[in-house]
Protein backbone atom coordinates (compact mmCIF):
# COMPACT_ATOMS: atom_id res chain seq x y z
CA UNK A 1 0.00 0.00 0.00
CA UNK A 2 2.86 2.36 0.78
CA UNK A 3 4.51 1.52 -2.52
CA UNK A 4 1.23 2.31 -4.29
CA UNK A 5 1.11 5.77 -2.77
CA UNK A 6 -1.59 5.23 -0.17
CA UNK A 7 -1.13 7.66 2.72
CA UNK A 8 -0.60 5.16 5.52
CA UNK A 9 0.01 7.17 8.70
CA UNK A 10 0.60 4.62 11.45
CA UNK A 11 -0.05 1.15 12.78
CA UNK A 12 -1.82 -0.07 15.91
CA UNK A 13 -0.75 -3.23 17.73
CA UNK A 14 -1.18 -3.63 21.49
CA UNK A 15 2.13 -4.09 23.27
CA UNK A 16 4.18 -2.81 20.33
CA UNK A 17 3.70 0.91 20.88
CA UNK A 18 6.84 2.97 20.34
CA UNK A 19 8.17 0.72 17.61
CA UNK A 20 8.33 1.57 13.93
CA UNK A 21 7.27 -0.45 10.91
CA UNK A 22 8.53 0.53 7.45
CA UNK A 23 9.28 3.93 8.90
CA UNK A 24 5.79 4.36 10.36
CA UNK A 25 5.05 4.78 14.07
CA UNK A 26 3.22 1.99 15.89
CA UNK A 27 0.78 2.73 18.72
CA UNK A 28 -0.74 0.54 21.42
CA UNK A 29 -4.25 1.87 20.86
CA UNK A 30 -6.36 3.45 18.14
CA UNK A 31 -7.04 6.38 20.46
CA UNK A 32 -3.32 7.24 20.52
CA UNK A 33 -3.12 6.99 16.72
CA UNK A 34 -6.15 9.26 16.28
CA UNK A 35 -4.77 11.79 18.78
CA UNK A 36 -1.50 11.96 16.85
CA UNK A 37 -3.00 11.94 13.35
CA UNK A 38 -6.45 12.33 11.79
CA UNK A 39 -7.02 9.08 9.88
CA UNK A 40 -10.24 8.62 7.92
CA UNK A 41 -9.80 4.89 7.28
CA UNK A 42 -8.44 1.79 8.97
CA UNK A 43 -7.49 -1.58 7.51
CA UNK A 44 -7.73 -4.59 9.82
CA UNK A 45 -5.44 -7.61 9.51
CA UNK A 46 -6.10 -8.80 13.08
CA UNK A 47 -6.67 -12.57 13.54
CA UNK A 48 -10.31 -13.68 13.61
CA UNK A 49 -10.71 -14.12 17.36
CA UNK A 50 -9.58 -10.53 18.02
CA UNK A 51 -10.93 -8.83 14.91
CA UNK A 52 -14.18 -7.67 16.54
CA UNK A 53 -12.22 -5.80 19.24
CA UNK A 54 -10.10 -4.07 16.61
CA UNK A 55 -13.13 -3.01 14.57
CA UNK A 56 -15.11 -1.82 17.60
CA UNK A 57 -12.09 0.20 18.72
CA UNK A 58 -11.96 1.86 15.30
CA UNK A 59 -15.70 2.57 15.45
CA UNK A 60 -15.35 4.07 18.96
CA UNK A 61 -12.68 6.41 17.59
CA UNK A 62 -14.95 7.50 14.71
CA UNK A 63 -12.92 6.06 11.84
CA UNK A 64 -15.30 6.52 8.90
CA UNK A 65 -14.18 3.63 6.68
CA UNK A 66 -12.97 0.27 8.02
CA UNK A 67 -11.62 -2.40 5.68
CA UNK A 68 -11.62 -5.86 7.29
CA UNK A 69 -9.31 -8.29 5.49
CA UNK A 70 -9.70 -11.01 8.16
CA UNK A 71 -11.74 -14.11 7.30
CA UNK A 72 -13.38 -16.74 9.51
CA UNK A 73 -14.65 -14.12 11.96
CA UNK A 74 -17.49 -15.66 14.04
CA UNK A 75 -20.85 -14.66 12.57
CA UNK A 76 -22.05 -13.23 15.90
CA UNK A 77 -19.00 -10.95 15.95
CA UNK A 78 -19.61 -9.83 12.38
CA UNK A 79 -23.25 -9.02 13.15
CA UNK A 80 -22.16 -6.89 16.11
CA UNK A 81 -19.51 -5.08 14.08
CA UNK A 82 -21.78 -4.30 11.16
CA UNK A 83 -24.65 -3.18 13.41
CA UNK A 84 -22.42 -0.88 15.49
CA UNK A 85 -20.95 0.62 12.34
CA UNK A 86 -24.40 1.27 10.87
CA UNK A 87 -25.51 3.03 14.07
CA UNK A 88 -22.50 5.35 13.78
CA UNK A 89 -22.84 5.84 9.99
CA UNK A 90 -19.48 4.16 9.48
CA UNK A 91 -18.73 2.03 6.41
CA UNK A 92 -17.31 -1.47 6.82
CA UNK A 93 -15.85 -3.20 3.75
CA UNK A 94 -15.66 -6.94 4.42
CA UNK A 95 -14.98 -9.05 6.41
CA UNK A 96 -13.04 -11.45 4.19
CA UNK A 97 -12.39 -8.85 1.52
CA UNK A 98 -9.33 -8.17 -0.64
CA UNK A 99 -10.01 -4.47 0.00
CA UNK A 100 -10.70 -1.45 -2.17
CA UNK A 101 -8.71 0.32 -4.86
CA UNK A 102 -9.10 3.43 -6.96
CA UNK A 103 -6.45 2.84 -9.63
CA UNK A 104 -3.45 5.17 -9.53
CA UNK A 105 -4.87 6.94 -6.48
CA UNK A 106 -5.31 4.76 -3.42
CA UNK A 107 -5.27 1.12 -2.38
CA UNK A 108 -6.45 -0.28 0.97
CA UNK A 109 -6.10 -4.00 0.57
CA UNK A 110 -4.11 -6.98 -0.64
CA UNK A 111 -5.01 -7.02 -4.33
CA UNK A 112 -2.27 -7.08 -7.04
CA UNK A 113 -2.40 -3.40 -7.96
CA UNK A 114 -0.70 -3.77 -11.35
CA UNK A 115 -3.81 -5.51 -12.74
CA UNK A 116 -6.05 -2.49 -12.22
CA UNK A 117 -6.24 0.32 -14.73
CA UNK A 118 -7.87 3.77 -14.30
CA UNK A 119 -11.18 3.90 -16.13
CA UNK A 120 -14.94 4.22 -15.91
CA UNK A 121 -16.15 0.81 -14.69
CA UNK A 122 -17.26 0.38 -11.09
CA UNK A 123 -16.32 -3.20 -10.17
CA UNK A 124 -17.76 -4.93 -7.09
CA UNK A 125 -17.21 -8.56 -6.25
CA UNK A 126 -17.83 -11.31 -3.72
CA UNK A 127 -14.65 -13.01 -4.98
CA UNK A 128 -11.19 -11.50 -4.80
CA UNK A 129 -9.52 -13.65 -7.43
CA UNK A 130 -12.42 -13.30 -9.86
CA UNK A 131 -12.22 -9.52 -9.52
CA UNK A 132 -8.56 -9.73 -10.50
CA UNK A 133 -9.41 -11.84 -13.53
CA UNK A 134 -12.15 -9.47 -14.62
CA UNK A 135 -9.95 -6.41 -14.10
CA UNK A 136 -7.29 -8.01 -16.29
CA UNK A 137 -9.94 -8.69 -18.95
CA UNK A 138 -11.13 -5.08 -18.85
CA UNK A 139 -7.55 -3.86 -19.16
CA UNK A 140 -6.98 -6.07 -22.21
CA UNK A 141 -9.92 -4.32 -23.90
CA UNK A 142 -8.57 -0.88 -23.07
CA UNK A 143 -10.99 -0.36 -20.21
CA UNK A 144 -10.37 0.26 -16.53
CA UNK A 145 -11.99 0.81 -13.17
CA UNK A 146 -13.16 3.94 -11.40
CA UNK A 147 -13.10 1.99 -8.14
CA UNK A 148 -13.07 -1.72 -7.32
CA UNK A 149 -13.85 -3.34 -3.99
CA UNK A 150 -14.72 -6.73 -2.61
CA UNK A 151 -17.83 -6.91 -0.45
CA UNK A 152 -16.37 -9.99 1.26
CA UNK A 153 -17.03 -13.71 1.13
CA UNK A 154 -18.47 -14.19 4.62
CA UNK A 155 -22.19 -14.66 5.36
CA UNK A 156 -22.42 -11.24 7.07
CA UNK A 157 -20.70 -8.24 5.48
CA UNK A 158 -20.82 -4.46 5.60
CA UNK A 159 -21.16 -2.60 2.30
CA UNK A 160 -23.16 -4.65 -0.21
CA UNK A 161 -24.09 -4.51 -3.89
CA UNK A 162 -26.97 -2.07 -3.31
CA UNK A 163 -24.68 0.26 -1.39
CA UNK A 164 -22.28 0.08 -4.33
CA UNK A 165 -25.05 1.00 -6.78
CA UNK A 166 -25.90 4.07 -4.74
CA UNK A 167 -22.27 5.16 -4.48
CA UNK A 168 -21.51 4.60 -8.16
CA UNK A 169 -24.68 6.43 -9.18
CA UNK A 170 -23.27 9.60 -7.59
CA UNK A 171 -19.75 9.07 -8.96
CA UNK A 172 -19.23 11.05 -12.16
CA UNK A 173 -16.26 8.88 -13.19
CA UNK A 174 -18.30 5.68 -13.18
CA UNK A 175 -20.13 5.02 -16.46
CA UNK A 176 -20.97 1.32 -15.96
CA UNK A 177 -21.16 -1.13 -13.05
CA UNK A 178 -20.01 -4.76 -12.95
CA UNK A 179 -21.09 -7.21 -10.25
CA UNK A 180 -19.34 -10.51 -9.63
CA UNK A 181 -21.66 -12.65 -7.56
CA UNK A 182 -21.61 -16.22 -6.38
CA UNK A 183 -23.86 -18.84 -4.86
CA UNK A 184 -25.11 -18.49 -1.30
CA UNK A 185 -27.11 -15.81 0.45
CA UNK A 186 -29.50 -13.45 -1.30
CA UNK A 187 -27.43 -10.34 -1.97
CA UNK A 188 -27.80 -10.72 -5.72
CA UNK A 189 -31.57 -11.24 -5.55
CA UNK A 190 -31.98 -8.19 -3.30
CA UNK A 191 -29.87 -6.15 -5.69
CA UNK A 192 -32.03 -7.26 -8.61
CA UNK A 193 -35.16 -6.23 -6.70
CA UNK A 194 -33.62 -2.81 -6.09
CA UNK A 195 -32.78 -2.40 -9.78
CA UNK A 196 -36.29 -3.50 -10.77
CA UNK A 197 -37.81 -0.81 -8.53
CA UNK A 198 -35.47 2.02 -9.52
CA UNK A 199 -34.54 3.46 -12.88
CA UNK A 200 -30.78 3.05 -12.65
CA UNK A 201 -29.02 5.49 -15.00
CA UNK A 202 -25.94 3.40 -15.80
CA UNK A 203 -25.58 0.00 -17.50
CA UNK A 204 -25.06 -2.99 -15.20
CA UNK A 205 -23.32 -6.26 -16.10
CA UNK A 206 -23.16 -9.30 -13.81
CA UNK A 207 -21.49 -12.68 -13.59
CA UNK A 208 -22.58 -15.33 -11.05
CA UNK A 209 -20.12 -18.07 -10.14
CA UNK A 210 -21.15 -21.54 -9.00
CA UNK A 211 -23.69 -22.80 -11.49
CA UNK A 212 -22.55 -26.38 -10.99
CA UNK A 213 -22.14 -26.29 -7.21
CA UNK A 214 -23.92 -29.10 -5.31
CA UNK A 215 -26.63 -28.21 -2.79
CA UNK A 216 -25.49 -28.13 0.84
CA UNK A 217 -21.76 -28.00 0.05
CA UNK A 218 -19.74 -24.93 0.95
CA UNK A 219 -17.75 -23.79 -2.06
CA UNK A 220 -14.77 -21.74 -0.91
CA UNK A 221 -16.24 -18.76 0.93
CA UNK A 222 -18.18 -19.24 4.15
CA UNK A 223 -21.09 -17.43 2.50
CA UNK A 224 -21.08 -19.63 -0.60
CA UNK A 225 -23.45 -22.40 0.34
CA UNK A 226 -26.78 -23.29 -1.25
CA UNK A 227 -29.62 -24.17 1.10
CA UNK A 228 -32.75 -25.70 -0.47
CA UNK A 229 -33.65 -23.64 -3.56
CA UNK A 230 -32.30 -20.38 -2.19
CA UNK A 231 -28.94 -18.94 -3.12
CA UNK A 232 -28.52 -20.91 -6.34
CA UNK A 233 -26.74 -19.45 -9.34
CA UNK A 234 -29.90 -20.01 -11.38
CA UNK A 235 -32.07 -17.94 -9.02
CA UNK A 236 -29.54 -15.11 -9.01
CA UNK A 237 -29.12 -15.11 -12.79
CA UNK A 238 -32.89 -15.17 -13.28
CA UNK A 239 -33.34 -12.25 -10.87
CA UNK A 240 -30.63 -10.15 -12.51
CA UNK A 241 -31.95 -10.90 -15.99
CA UNK A 242 -35.45 -9.92 -14.94
CA UNK A 243 -34.10 -6.58 -13.76
CA UNK A 244 -32.49 -5.85 -17.11
CA UNK A 245 -28.93 -6.70 -16.11
CA UNK A 246 -26.70 -8.14 -18.84
CA UNK A 247 -25.44 -11.58 -17.76
CA UNK A 248 -21.97 -12.90 -18.61
CA UNK A 249 -21.75 -16.64 -19.19
CA UNK A 250 -18.03 -16.61 -18.43
CA UNK A 251 -15.77 -14.07 -16.69
CA UNK A 252 -14.05 -13.22 -19.97
CA UNK A 253 -17.42 -12.19 -21.46
CA UNK A 254 -17.70 -9.25 -19.07
CA UNK A 255 -15.40 -6.82 -20.90
CA UNK A 256 -17.28 -7.40 -24.18
CA UNK A 257 -20.65 -6.79 -22.54
CA UNK A 258 -19.37 -3.62 -20.89
CA UNK A 259 -18.06 -2.32 -24.21
CA UNK A 260 -21.37 -3.09 -25.90
CA UNK A 261 -23.20 -1.20 -23.14
CA UNK A 262 -20.91 1.83 -23.20
CA UNK A 263 -20.47 2.14 -26.95
CA UNK A 264 -23.80 0.83 -28.28
CA UNK A 265 -24.46 4.18 -29.95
Amino acid sequence: MLDYGTKILAGVSPGKGGNAFHGLPVFDTMEEAVDSYSPDASIVFVPAKNAQDAVLEAIANKIKTIVVITEHIPIKDSITMVAKAAQSQISIIGPNTPGIITPNECKLGIMPANIFNPGTVGLVSRSGTLSYEVAAGLRAKGLGESTCFGVGGDPVVGLNFIDALKLFKEDAKTKAVVFIGEIGGNMEEQTAEYLARHRYPKPVVAYVAGRFAPTGKRMGHAGAIITSTQGTAESKIEAFSGAGVKIAEKPNDIARLVMESLFKN
